[in-house]
């Protein structure tokens, strides 16, 4: 069979009858099919460019056909593609190398690196060491709009029930404790003069027994550790407030939790910095590691941990395997990634870009009222869409900016394009930008004047 020659209808025909919907997102009616991409833009079969404003939710960060990387995939391909991971390659062990060098030279801390194949794989494979090192504990702490991954242990901690709800529970279970969103403040507190209120509220948990998270005499926690996202990914990219890690790692230490660092979506420059937990000045006990670590050419993912929980002793040959862990493909372009961002300047690159895609989104904010609320960290950066009072969620107008965006008939300077945006945010309401983090100034300036077409006719 030839589906070349297939026009997009015949495909999508062929897809609604053959395609499990289980593993697939239809944001739009019809679905949109994407024939190549490069750089900042995905093209449709008429090829027209869409500028991609998500980068495959941060997988591709270092943009399209990123050449060197594409490299070093090709030159992996010629001489060891394939080993089974019983037995050892050298770009394994160089990844692991660079990637535990780096926590000791940020962190002062020593610890060891367990590669798998994706995201939530990893975090299954992090629960595994966190329930070992303490002692079989299953009870996991976690945000209030966190995501982890949709496997059955990271989907526990994931605070979306709908993930769960058809599954039941298989030992893992989830607290969920309110994020420091700040816009939408669950305490009706206010930024500038609440002196992190929300870290009291949850160290009053550990003030009696009766809350249900300790036994003051036996000094014991049930719940066996922290899961955060530094920056929330899918929950809106909110940005928590200067001091809020320090302070909530005092209380988890106080208690002897640990602090587990979800790195998938905000890793490898995002933020600015090479993990995003490095904006914030704590250091987490656990940190799990994936997408843009191959910039989307091959699955793999990861976790590093301190020594003390992850030595042969304590963490031994075989409390984890995949087929395609440390597969050879992954941690040669892996390698590179590093490689590359020790050589360029992206802590530089990525704040200056972020900054000027920040007044760019203030100024939207401040033409157009359905922008409730704009923020940024890095190149990771949000735009919470809202009613006329600038405050009320609204995803229906979301869903209409996202659908425009997908038209690919906005045209500027003679030429039609089309804009990818990605849809977050607890009540789905949220723009969240995930650009590539070799965006140039013309890009992003492109965007905006896309973007603002869009607004023009969602509002007109």
């Amino acid at each position: 069979m030839n589906f070349k020659d297939y026009d997009e209808k015949a495909l999508l025909d062929l897809e609604a009858k053959y395609c499990s919907f289980g593993d697939t997102v239809h944001y739009l009616d019809p679905p949109k099919i994407f024939s190549r991409c490069e750089g900042s833009f995905l093209y449709d079969a008429t090829d027209t460019p869409y500028l991609d404003l998500q980068m495959w939710y941060s997988a591709v960060n270092f943009g399209y056909g990123n050449q060197r990387l594409n490299n070093a995939l090709k030159r992996q391909i010629d001489s060891l593609p394939q080993l089974a991971s019983q037995y050892l390659h050298s770009e394994k062990i160089e990844l692991a190398t660079a990637l535990c060098r780096h926590m000791e030279d940020s962190h002062q801390i020593k610890g060891r690196v367990h590669f798998n194949v994706g995201g939530s794989q990893a975090v299954e494979d992090s629960l595994k060491l966190v329930r070992n090192f303490c002692g079989g504990k299953s009870f996991m702490l976690a945000f209030e709009g966190g995501y982890h991954g949709r496997t059955i242990g990271a989907s526990s901690i994931t605070s979306s029930y709908r993930y769960r709800r058809r599954y039941g529970h298989f030992g893992d279970r989830g607290m969920f404790i309110p994020f420091p969103y700040c816009f939408r403040c669950p305490y009706k507190m206010r930024r500038d003069f609440c002196d992190l209120f929300c870290v009291g509220q949850f160290e009053r948990l550990f003030e009696t027994e009766y809350y249900g998270l300790w036994d003051a005499k036996a000094s014991d926690a049930e719940y066996a550790a922290f899961y955060v996202e530094c920056v929330q990914g899918t929950g809106g990219y909110v940005i928590p407030p200067p001091g809020y890690f320090p302070a909530l790692k005092r209380v988890l230490e106080k208690y002897g939790i640990l602090l587990v660092d979800d790195e998938i979506q905000m890793g490898f420059y995002r933020t600015g910095k090479f993990f995003g937990i490095e904006n914030f000045d704590v250091s987490p006990d656990v940190l799990v590691f994936g997408k843009a670590m191959t910039n989307g050419l091959n699955p793999l993912a990861g976790m590093w941990a301190k020594e003390e929980m992850i030595s042969p002793e304590i963490f031994p040959c075989g409390s984890t395997h995949s087929t395609f862990a440390s597969n050879p493909l992954g941690t040669a372009v892996a390698l590179e990634t590093l490689k590359m961002v020790q050589e360029i300047d992206y802590e530089s690159k990525v704040k200056d870009s972020g900054r000027y895609f920040l007044e760019g989104l203030k100024v939207l904010k401040k033409k157009y009222a359905i922008i409730g609320d704009v923020d940024g960290l890095g190149l990771a950066l949000r735009a919470e869409i809202c009613a006329a009072d600038g405050f009320t969620p609204d995803k229906a107008m979301m869903d209409r900016i996202a659908d425009e965006g997908l038209r690919g008939d906005i045209e500027v300077d003679g030429r039609k394009f089309g804009l990818v945006l990605d849809i977050g945010g607890y009540y789905k309401n949220v723009i969240t930008f995930a650009p590539s983090l070799e965006i140039t100034r013309e890009e992003i300036d492109l965007g905006f004047r896309l973007l603002e077409e869009i607004l023009r006719r969602v509002t007109k």
